[in-house]
């Protein structure tokens, strides 16, 4: 497994941090995992790709007419 690195700080509301604390223990997972969890699939149900993925696991994209 690749090793993180980075940090990401993000600021929300006491509303909205209480809502994914409550999620978050809902699966078992931490704060993080679940926010990670949650910006994968959204990123695989998007077809959205990070620079250093392979070629080979990217599907083609469609060229625009013109």
């Amino acid at each position: 497994m690749k090793r993180k690195t980075e940090t990401l700080n993000i600021r929300v509301t006491s509303d909205l941090k209480e809502l994914v604390r409550l999620a978050a223990e809902r699966e078992h997972r931490t704060l993080a995992n679940f926010v990670e969890v949650l910006v994968r699939n959204h990123c695989d149900e998007h077809q959205i790709y990070a620079g250093n993925q392979s070629d080979a696991t990217r599907p083609q994209r469609r060229k625009r007419e013109k």
